[in-house]
């Protein structure tokens, strides 16, 4: 079966993750990403954090499905061959600092020059016109100053930074997003573009209520653990043997989890009758489903609650989601064959497309692995300069 991106090239001057989570997507529904890196090192997720057999498993999971080619961006040689791949390429995205690529050369206008109708997107920390343009900028950077640690934790806790990297896996998103967008107007109206994406405006977009809270009351909100803002019985609870969270805000879905707790007088109480209402009571009513539930095991509960439909589940670790039968039916975990590593899973798509699936292609590249085939097949250049460049240190 054909993939949606077939036929689109893609220069990738990514490192870590946000980029490469973006590329990853593009990769797998069949674009060709050719990931640029430098000679010496390369990514620094290459770096075995987590390893098997020496290889990186961050890297293996972000750079799935790519080619890999090594250049030295830093000498006028490798800037040269870059502006001849992005002269046969669709899109180039890069998350340097911002005023980087511009130092190098390559900036928008640099590359629009061998390339107009090129689609051009730049990941940064705080995009390119923000007077905080020039700082560095992570993951927890990006939770801090877009808003999301501030209302994550416990209730007189320090604020917290989510567990995974939402900082760049939601830029990533939003990117994979705007090239398909891009690609298409381009289709359409025959030009590209420059996109300017930023991780602190990303996780900024995601704060849904606890902004509409300011925004529309001039309530800045604190942290609450893990109920919702306002609607209620919305929370993680305790039973037994540990904790289960339940999800239910309207009064039909109120009046049955009453039912099933045996105690259908609670949902006709003045200070339940409305979800408004139960959000201001939650300490009350959360007293009242942990009495419930103290006698029961997580299993017992959830059992009793999915009889009456109330959105109910058990708090998994990572082994039992990774594990469980839901994983699997999904497909969300993919076995590849490694050259080094051997078999190993890799997370997939989670988009499932009937005429266009998205596939993980090939393992991810060694350094530097596909330099000589990209520039023979792409540029046509002769092994005697291709040994050249090598041996210069260029690639």
């Amino acid at each position: 079966m054909r993939r949606a991106l077939e036929g689109v090239r893609v220069l990738d001057l990514t490192r870590v993750l946000s980029g490469p989570f973006c590329t990853a997507i593009l990769a797998d529904m069949g674009a060709e990403v050719i990931k640029v890196e430098h000679p010496e090192g390369g990514d620094l997720s290459r770096e075995p954090s987590v390893a098997v057999n020496g290889e990186s498993y961050y890297f293996m999971s972000l750079n799935r499905g790519k080619k890999g080619i090594t250049l030295n961006l830093k000498t006028p040689e490798g800037v040269r061959i870059l502006k001849e791949l992005a002269a046969g390429s669709d899109v180039l995205i890069e998350n340097f600092r911002p005023s980087v690529m511009e130092k190098l050369g390559l900036s928008y206008a640099d590359i629009r020059q061998v390339k107009p109708d090129i689609i051009y997107l730049s990941i940064s920390g705080f995009g390119q016109n923000s007077p905080l343009a020039n700082l560095p900028a992570f993951d927890i950077v990006a939770q801090a100053m877009g808003g999301l640690m501030s209302i994550t934790g416990q209730a007189g806790s320090p604020p917290t930074r989510v567990g995974a990297s939402l900082g760049d896996t939601s830029t990533a998103l939003y990117a994979a997003f705007a090239v398909v967008t891009a690609l298409y107007h381009r289709r359409i109206h025959g030009v590209g573009q420059f996109i300017d994406v930023a991780m602190v405006d990303s996780i900024f977009s995601l704060l849904e209520m606890s902004l509409f809270k300011y925004l529309g009351r001039g309530e800045v909100p604190g942290r609450i653990g893990s109920r919702h803002p306002t609607s209620y019985p919305y929370d993680v609870f305790r039973a037994a043997d540990g904790y289960f969270v339940i999800a239910t805000f309207d009064n039909p879905g109120f009046t049955r989890l009453c039912e099933a707790m045996g105690q259908p007088d609670l949902a006709s109480r003045e200070e339940f009758a409305t979800d408004t209402l139960r959000g201001r009571h939650a300490e009350a009513l959360k007293a009242v489903i942990e009495a419930w539930a103290s006698a029961m095991t997580v299993d017992q509960v959830i059992a009793i609650l999915e009889r009456k439909r109330v959105p109910v589940s058990p708090i998994y670790n990572i082994d039992q989601i990774a594990e469980s039968e839901h994983i699997k039916a999904r497909e969300m975990l993919v076995e590849i064959e490694h050259p080094v590593a051997g078999k190993v899973r890799l997370p997939a798509l989670p988009v499932k497309f009937a005429a266009t699936p998205a596939v993980i292609a090939s393992p991810p590249p060694a350094l530097g692995q596909h330099s000589a085939e990209v520039l023979e097949t792409i540029l046509k250049y002769s092994p005697e300069r291709i040994a050249a460049l090598r041996k210069a240190g260029i690639i």
